[in-house]
């Protein structure tokens, strides 16, 4: 924000200027999906998810693993990743307890199950919400159709390696699984009632998603729309929780940011960038696709991913502008490589810290080398097998 307000204090944009590059489609649609979810959260919804599919597989450890990281990258992919980790990790504590072995290798296949399943949709993670806000033709049903299949398949081969890398380090008894298959679920339910309510909202509200270009409204309204329906369906007892569950740190992080990179575009240094790439690639669509995957890849695994998008959008824009003809690849790499980038290291993505954060103040620190360790060379398996799907589907 600081860094925002010194752009229009310095002259450098002007205040008109800064307000119309913030993207408040991007921000509606954060507030209107931070407050259903919130509100969904007092359910305890996400807790009988959790504890009932641990009982579908019998309590065993490895195959619980692989349960909740089904959960979390399904989660993620409707909801946003940050939220769904804050949502699993309670329960997965619980449930690590009960078993008696460490909770790091489950917090760890979950970090990168919600970077991987937030790929899928348009909603599921920040860098694809600010995609689909910039660009009009890629709408919800297009993040679905073209990153949807290859996320879940990137999921698929990725899970089987965390069994393979923690299966010694999360053995348990017969006695211990008994326990878990001893919980009931439906004790999780603290509102039926309610639970009735959020799940008839969030159904509309994703049924608006898909539908939101037929009728001409922003992925911000149908967020909003959505969230304002379950607020006066639940009543006043809910207003000051749902509000006090949105992020306003992120909602403000990300105002400053658009501020920055308004002051980028107006100073021309975007054209600059774009056209040194332009240079690099010659134009050639595949070359720039390749580019900007591995790019985005590299980056986002050691920067945050959000500012890093912010800064490309306004570049893939502008070499549109010198010869690039056909964009559409160039948007999938981003958001490919972006999004499974932030699962290169433990500072790559907003949920990778803050699961570290919590696994820390349990008593289980996850160090920056033991994730570091297992989670960029998934990374880089993740990006390989993105870029072969990107050649075959778009640049052959």
């Amino acid at each position: 924000m600081i860094g925002g307000l010194l752009m229009v204090g310095l002259g450098i944009v002007s205040q008109e200027t800064a307000v119309h590059h913030i993207d408040f489609n991007t921000l509606g649609l954060l507030i209107g999906m931070m407050i259903i979810v919130g509100i969904t959260a007092e359910t305890g919804l996400f807790k009988y998810i959790a504890v009932w599919a641990a009982k579908k597989v019998g309590g065993h450890p490895t195959k619980i693993l692989i349960v909740l990281g089904v959960v979390t990258a399904f989660g993620s992919a409707f909801l946003d990743n940050v939220t769904t980790v804050l949502l699993m990790v309670p329960v997965t504590l619980s449930i690590t307890r009960q078993l008696r072995v460490t909770p790091i290798p489950f917090f760890i296949s979950q970090i990168m199950a919600s970077n991987i399943g937030g790929t899928a949709t348009l909603i599921g993670d920040p860098p694809n919400i600010m995609i689909g806000s910039a660009v009009k033709e890629l709408t919800f049903m297009a993040f679905i159709n073209n990153l949807s299949f290859i996320s879940f398949l990137i999921l698929f081969l990725t899970l089987p390696f965390f069994v393979l890398i923690y299966r010694k380090q999360i053995q348990t008894t017969e006695e211990l699984r008994q326990g878990i298959m001893d919980m009931d679920e439906k004790e999780e339910i603290k509102d039926p009632v309610l639970l009735k309510k959020c799940i008839t909202v969030m159904g509309l509200t994703i049924f608006g998603f898909f539908i939101h270009q037929v009728v001409h409204l922003e992925s911000a309204t149908v967020a909003l729309a959505g969230a304002f329906l379950l607020l006066l369906l639940t009543g006043e007892h809910f207003l000051e929780e749902a509000f006090h569950r949105v992020e306003w740190t992120t909602i403000f992080f990300f105002v400053g940011l658009f501020v920055l990179v308004s002051g980028l575009v107006e100073t021309e240094v975007i054209a600059a960038l774009a056209d040194y790439a332009v240079g690099i690639t010659g134009g050639d669509v595949a070359k720039s696709a390749v580019l900007i995957l591995w790019l985005s890849a590299i980056a986002s695994a050691f920067l945050d991913n959000i500012p890093f998008v912010a800064t490309m959008i306004p570049l893939i824009q502008e070499m549109g502008t010198m010869g690039v003809n056909n964009l559409e690849p160039l948007w999938w790499s981003l958001a490919l490589g972006a999004c499974l980038g932030g699962n290169g290291s433990l500072i790559g993505a907003s949920a990778n810290l803050i699961v570290a954060g919590i696994s820390g103040r349990e008593g289980h620190p996850i160090s920056f080398m033991s994730y570091f360790k297992v989670g960029f060379p998934l990374m880089i398996l993740s990006i390989v097998i993105a870029n072969i799907y990107i050649y075959v589907r778009y640049l052959m």
